[in-house]
């Protein structure tokens, strides 16, 4: 069965299940897209910045989080180390501030992707019901064989290939939800983890200071 046909055949309900098919394609490819430029440049910059930061080269991390300011941690370090002399309880909420920012970003279309997956099943099922009224509609016992069994036909047509149709963009949003779901966990350990590094260094650092200008005195 043709494309064309396949959407003949499934009646009304196969518009919006279309129409959600391509929004979810765009969708997944910006999600893509998104997440793969994360993992393919966070954790070396990360490892570069906390190492000039490290090394107390403090303009130089920032100059390279200023480099990489796409980055959800990299804005998220830059907010933090932007502060001018914070204590560390100032510096670890910064950080914390800032992540909860970050988090409508890393968890974008999410409610879209959830509606689609609620709705296109309810569609099919819709498709389902109108399919079989049409057939029910065009049933007539005394015509068995007769001119009405084609429309009987096209009827129970519409009513699995729309199911069908719903179940699969259903369960293909489905999948890559979980996958963008599993990856927003994963980054919101990362950057726990990353900025629980970062706010470490900056308190041996604060303390470093603390303890030079004791003894200046």
């Amino acid at each position: 069965m043709g494309i064309t046909n396949l959407f003949s055949a499934g009646g009304v309900v196969m518009l919006p299940l279309l129409a959600f098919s391509v929004l979810a394609v765009a969708l997944i490819i910006e999600r893509l897209r998104f997440w793969v430029k994360i993992n393919t440049r966070q954790n070396r910059v990360v490892r570069e910045v906390l190492n000039l930061y490290r090394l107390n080269n403090v303009v130089g991390a920032m100059d390279k989080l200023q480099k990489n300011a796409d980055l959800p941690i990299a804005r998220i370090f830059l907010t933090a180390l932007e502060l001018e002399e914070p204590n560390p309880e100032e510096f670890r909420l910064a950080l914390e501030s800032e992540a909860q920012a970050e988090i409508p970003l890393l968890k974008r279309f999410q409610n879209i992707f959830d509606t689609i997956i609620s709705l296109a099943p309810l569609l099919g099922l819709l498709g389902t019901v109108l399919g079989l009224i049409t057939s029910f509609a065009s049933l007539n016992i005394g015509d068995v064989g007769g001119s009405r069994t084609a429309n009987v036909t096209a009827g129970i047509s519409e009513a699995l290939v729309s199911t069908a149709s719903g179940l699969v963009v259903a369960i293909f949003v489905l999948l890559f939800a979980n996958t963008f779901r599993g990856l927003y966990q994963r980054q919101i350990a990362l950057i726990q983890e990353y900025g629980g590094q970062l706010e470490l260094l900056y308190r041996r650092r604060y303390e470093r200071g603390d303890k030079a200008y004791a003894s200046a005195r």
